[in-house]
């Protein structure tokens, strides 16, 4: 029973370690991303994600770079938009 998790766990820590070595394949960026194929090639051939053609016909990608993409556009949160209404106030009032 203790081999079994052993194994397990050792497999585990071997795909963690594959994966962030190894590049995203299309399909796996797709499902990685969650959106259609169609949509990962037209971010592609715009140019809106960075992606890689070692032999001109099929697309790898790295997950930093996926990774990228997903967090482009954040949104602040209210907290943050407040904090920094209260500085820009401050260090206006105190360059006035």
């Amino acid at each position: 029973m203790q081999n079994t998790i052993i194994q397990k766990l050792e497999r585990i820590e071997e795909l963690l370690t594959n994966q962030a070595i190894k590049p995203f394949t299309f399909r796996e960026a797709y499902n990685y991303l969650g959106v259609s194929s169609s949509y990962l090639y037209k971010l592609t051939s715009t140019g809106q994600i960075r992606h890689y053609k070692p032999s001109g016909k099929l697309i790898y990608f790295e997950k930093k770079d996926l990774d990228g993409w997903l967090l482009r556009n954040p949104i602040k949160s209210s907290d943050e938009i407040n904090r920094e209404v209260a500085t820009r106030l401050i260090t206006n009032l105190k360059n006035n």
